[in-house]
Parts: structure tokens; sequence; C-alpha cells
């Protein structure tokens, strides 16, 4: 589902949410990581954006 676009704090552009399906898919994408990763990854370090991309940088390469 698409974000409330009457909403227009952008302070959140630099955290992924583990409960929006499409922001976890595209940044498995992006990762070439598999969705349950990145949810695992968010558990581990939090949702912050920059954080989650060094750290799926460090998964093994599948």
């Amino acid at each position: 589902m698409a974000d409330d676009k009457s909403k227009r704090d952008f302070r959140d552009r630099n955290k992924v949410s583990s409960d929006d399906d499409y922001e976890v898919n595209f940044f498995a994408l992006q990762n070439n990581i598999t969705p349950e990763q990145v949810r695992e990854l968010i558990r581990k370090h939090g949702s912050d954006r920059a954080t989650l991309t060094e750290a799926a940088k460090a998964l093994p390469a599948q």
C-alpha cells in the first residue's frame, strides 16, 4: 500500500520499515538479499538504512 501522501514529514527516508512489504522487498532487491534476510537484519541492527546496507554487504554472497 502506498504511503499517506498527506503526511509531509520526510524524516523516515533513512529508515526501512519491516512492516511495509514494499520497502523490505525494494531494499532486498537493491542489496541482492532475501526479504527474510532484510527482516533479520532489522531485528539485529535496527531500521537505519545506512547501517542495514553495510550489514547486507557483509553477508556472504548467494
